[in-house]
């Protein structure tokens, strides 16, 4: 098929939830265009997709699916390296995933979907974690300062976790500063504690420490001045 025809290449599926309308729309391409390098398919959410009362009057998630004109030779040398290490680590966990690579001057940013995500997840997000400790050093390595922000998350499950914690943080630090007194929170990994000090340093009045041993280390909330 010639390259203007596959940029012409276009799909939409439904589903469920949006996930399975992705995979969907990316086996519908499949079927147009065998040998599709995965890589180069962009996603577009059309409708996100309800579920009613008791699952009654349920909407389906809609998704449409493209070809992208980037190709992977057109990408920096860092992430190439990423897009290699992390689809190595997918190909060792049998994680059956899509991967999508976006870069600018400041980050590199890669995002995975489908059916083998929960295993790039693993409990409680451990999996992802050690995920993006090792492209981390990985990019540090092939980096001079200033050095580009390079993520991994699957199904969005990271920025889902640094919503709900930032929001956590803030609401328990409103807690402190009323009563004046320290709140410890629950056991948290290296990351997810990274992400309440991160959302409360520049919160006024309160500070944060990490306290105890792995895996019961946590974060105390404290206010200023105690």
């Amino acid at each position: 098929m010639s390259e203007e025809r596959e940029q012409e290449l276009e799909v939409e599926a439904v589903g469920e939830s949006v996930g399975e309308a992705k995979w969907r729309a990316l086996r519908a391409l499949e079927e147009r265009l065998p040998g599709l390098d995965r890589d180069r398919v962009v996603f577009e959410v059309v409708r996100e997709g309800a579920r009613g009362l008791l699952g009654v009057g349920t909407s389906p998630a809609c998704v449409r699916a493209r070809l992208s004109r980037k190709r992977e030779d057109e990408e920096t040398a860092l992430a190439r390296t990423v897009r290699e290490v992390v689809l190595a680590i997918g190909s060792a966990l049998g994680a059956a995933c899509s991967l999508q690579l976006r870069e600018d001057e400041a980050s590199v940013v890669v995002s995975l979907e489908g059916e083998g995500a929960g295993l790039f997840i693993g409990r409680r997000g451990r999996t992802i974690d050690a995920v993006q400790v090792v492209v981390a050093a990985v990019a540090r390595r092939l980096q001079e300062e200033p050095r580009r922000v390079v993520t991994v998350d699957a199904a969005s499950y990271c920025a889902r976790r640094q919503a709900r914690l930032s929001r956590l943080a803030q609401r328990e630090a409103q807690r402190a500063q009323r009563t004046g007194q320290s709140v410890a929170l629950e056991p948290m990994t290296q990351a997810e504690r990274r992400i309440v000090h991160l959302a409360l340093r520049d919160w006024e009045g309160v500070e944060t420490r990490s306290e105890g041993e792995e895996p019961y280390r946590r974060v105390v909330i404290v206010p200023a001045g105690e």
